[in-house]
């Protein structure tokens, strides 16, 4: 398939999974590291999921992860480091006025990533069209590779309770199956 930037002679980047798990008090996202430009891995150990914050009122106590263009997603991440100290470290404030700048300003409309985001109480989806979703059940993911590590951790859930062996095993069959994804993980915990 092509996208509209391959058909008008420039290669789209993509490709990445991430996935959250959110079981009890644990949250996890992990994500793997591939950087493609057309059928090229460019970089096989990007570093996709981050604590955010450090510094802040919320001093690191949310992790972020993206799919998407790289400078979008370092975009995103600064902005919602902004919100997250203009908003006192509350996550889901932060998040729901970073989609609504996201879909209404001119600069950001044009974004191309997507992000999960958590801190202690919640676990989300953003999204450029101005979502900010609790992903049903405690999981969720995106990405290329999103639907085969959701897919996975879904069957996984009834069987297993810590979220970190969810996400590590999901993202295990993901890089199986996706050819944007990789083995090389980063988990970040909160």
């Amino acid at each position: 398939m092509t996208t509209g930037s391959e058909a008008h002679g420039t290669v789209q980047w993509h490709g990445t999974t991430i996935i959250g798990v959110r079981r009890g008090d644990k949250t996890v996202i992990a994500g793997d590291g591939q950087v493609s430009m057309g059928n090229t891995v460019m970089k096989p150990n990007a570093r996709k999921v981050r604590r955010i914050g450090e510094g802040g009122p919320e001093n690191g106590r949310v992790v972020a992860g993206f799919a998407g263009a790289t400078a979008d997603a370092f975009t995103l991440f600064e902005r919602l480091e902004k919100k997250l100290e203009q908003y006192s470290g509350q996550l889901l404030r932060a998040s729901v006025e970073l989609t609504k700048d996201w879909r209404t300003d001119k600069y950001l409309r044009n974004l191309e990533a997507l992000m999960i985001v958590a801190d202690k109480d919640n676990l989300l989806v953003l999204t450029g069209n101005g979502d900010v979703l609790e992903p049903e059940g405690g999981i969720a993911a995106i990405g290329s590779g999103g639907n085969y590590a959701l897919s996975a951790a879904k069957a996984l859930a009834d069987y297993e309770d810590d979220p970190e062996k969810i996400a590590r095993r999901a993202m295990e069959v993901a890089a199986e199956v996706c050819v944007f994804t990789n083995g090389n993980v980063t988990v970040e915990t909160v």
